[in-house]
């Protein structure tokens, strides 16, 4: 399968040039964010990353494959991630998503939020934000820690796609749940 000339460039970048590139790069919407998107890790900070990044999404009993999104209006969506578990496709770890400033730069950036619904990935407050590199390819950063610090780990991946439709909500939603700066730091770092 070719690889887009995009996707290419981003495969080749260290976790510095990714970050820096991410910092230039436009939000996509909620409304072109919808489908399935092909999913890899990319380059990753430190091998302690790289080490556990793999482990959870090369494990050969369950293998990442993509991310799906839909709007649910014109201001939020949902999503899950997909594996492949003994020759099935799994969805897990539900995502609230949104347009939000980013923890990097405080510009908007497609954000998918883990902690809105129950989930190994909600519980280590894991967000995601995601920028467009080119149509169809996007640069992702994705955090997670119970520290603020360890939740400024960048943690970059790629979609690509959409390359197949979004298949069904799945997750049960926290009750009440609504980001805070815990999720969404960019919010409280942009001001005056």
């Amino acid at each position: 399968m070719k690889t887009d000339p995009a996707a290419a460039e981003l495969l080749d970048l260290n976790t510095t040039e990714l970050l820096a590139l991410f910092t230039t790069l436009p939000a996509p919407s909620i409304e072109e964010m919808n489908g399935e998107y092909a999913a890899r890790l990319l380059a990753q900070p430190n091998a302690f990353a790289s080490v556990t990044g793999h482990a959870a999404v090369s494990n050969p009993f369950a293998r990442w494959l993509c991310k799906g999104f839909r709007p649910v209006d014109g201001r939020t969506g949902r999503g899950y991630n997909t594996f492949r578990q003994f020759g099935r496709v799994r969805r897990r770890y539900a995502m609230h998503t949104l347009i939000a400033p980013s923890r990097y730069d405080g510009r908007p950036a497609y954000t998918l939020v883990y902690r809105a619904y129950g989930s190994v990935c909600g519980a280590i407050n894991m967000v995601d934000e995601v920028r467009r590199a080119a149509p169809g390819v996007y640069l992702g950063i994705g955090t997670w820690g119970f520290t603020e610090r360890q939740r400024r780990i960048p943690l970059p991946f790629l979609l690509t796609g959409p390359v197949g439709p979004y298949r069904g909500d799945v997750g049960t939603a926290r009750r009440g749940f609504t980001p805070g700066p815990r999720e969404l730091p960019g919010r409280r770092e942009t001001g005056p």
